[in-house]
């Protein structure tokens, strides 16, 4: 080719046409272009799908994943001291004092049962009538506000009626909420327990007197409230551990609850409280019914109302067909995973809770009562819609 050197290189227009009189916005594209120049289209298009379908996934199973990841983050807490709980009927009390390591009292010490109230009428029932033949006074405070701030009806006041056979032994507070939008509800649960702590002074509780610390679905068998009375040289504080359920006793999840506790009263010191006081655990004192409601229209209440209403992440979940079914088939209410401190022990509670036939020491009210509490016996999971 004349007139001087020729190149036969076939020139990169794209790269080479960035420069020059070409307008901002074609440099700006030239230069994108040139830059995902040789990658795989088919790249590109998996990654704009994968990458919202990932986001999304985190969105809807990121508690899930936090919950399953528990044990990389978190250790289990300090094991409690378990002592061994005898009982029969037909065993004497001083025979079952010694074999706990104690010694028989005269008469027994005074028992003062507090609660919390929010809601749960029926479960209150089974409650104080397992107590009553042991407790000196029941103490019951009510709120006209949840632990979320949300306006309630005096439940207990409109149906006081009820429970006349502790009237005589009752004392009953009625606190006005705060009503603080946004506000951490352990705050106003806090605040509660506070004014109940008042009230048991109003109650007329006295140094060495048995105090009971427990919510109200939390109900130590009574025979364990009679043995804890009966007994000198118990502990100051001890924990009852209780078999735990869900919606009703066909679904026993584990025996892990804990947090009912047992108080020898020292005034100025003991506090009101749902937390670990103490190392030292009776083994298999009573029945933790959780989210035992006869009707849908309470499961939404609570869900909505107590301290962990932020588990409720979609409004789906308070629907309530999706609620009834979830209880027939014994799964989780807000889809999470078991709060468990060991992966063997996360894997073995996944799914839903293995239905329970035996009702066998049950409270005996709720056997006297089956027909009016079927709800809450085997094979009863529909629920009235309230």
């Amino acid at each position: 080719m004349s007139g001087g050197y020729s190149n036969s290189k076939k020139t990169d227009d794209i790269c080479e046409k960035v420069c020059g009189q070409a307008s901002f916005a074609a440099l700006t594209m030239s230069r994108l272009r040139c830059m995902l120049r040789g990658i795989d289209i088919r790249i590109c298009i998996v990654l704009l799908i994968a990458i919202p379908v990932f986001m999304f996934g985190i969105y809807l199973h990121g508690q899930k994943i936090t919950y399953f990841l528990r044990p990389l983050w978190e250790s289990p807490p300090k094991p409690f001291h378990e002592i061994p709980h005898y009982y029969n009927e037909n065993v004497t009390m001083e025979r079952l004092c010694h074999l706990h390591g104690w010694k028989v009292r005269e008469s027994p010490r005074r028992v003062f049962d507090a609660v919390l109230f929010n809601n749960e009428i029926d479960i209150l029932a089974l409650r104080w009538n397992e107590l009553s033949p042991y407790v000196t006074q029941f103490v019951l405070l009510e709120s006209n506000s949840t632990f979320t701030s949300l306006l309630k009806p005096l439940l207990f006041a409109g149906n006081r009626h009820q429970f006349k056979f502790v009237e005589p032994r009752l004392t009953y507070g009625m606190i006005g909420g705060r009503f603080k939008k946004g506000e951490n509800p352990f705050v106003e649960e806090a605040y509660q327990r506070v004014a109940l702590d008042q009230l048991l002074r109003i109650a007329g509780i006295e140094e060495d007197d048995l105090l009971t610390m427990s919510d109200v679905d939390e109900i130590p068998s009574g025979h364990t409230i009679n043995l804890l009375r009966w007994c000198d040289d118990i502990p100051p504080v001890i924990h009852l551990q209780l078999r735990n359920y869900l919606y009703s006793f066909e679904y026993h999840v584990d025996n892990k609850s804990w947090r009912a506790s047992v108080h020898r009263y020292k005034p100025g010191k003991t506090r009101y409280a749902h937390y670990r006081q103490s190392d030292i655990i009776l083994s298999d004192s009573g029945w933790h019914c959780s989210f035992c409601f006869r009707y849908v229209s309470e499961f939404i209440f609570k869900m909505k109302a107590y301290s962990h209403t932020d588990r409720v992440r979609f409004p789906h979940y308070l629907n309530p067909k999706r609620i009834q079914d979830v209880i027939c088939k014994g799964a989780d209410l807000f889809d999470m995973l078991p709060e468990e401190y060991t992966f063997k022990e996360i894997i073995g509670k996944m799914g839903p809770i293995p239905h329970s036939y035996s009702a066998v020491h049950l409270p005996a009210y709720l056997l006297n009562n089956a027909e009016k509490y079927k709800y809450l016996l085997p094979g009863n999971c529909r629920r009235e819609s309230g």
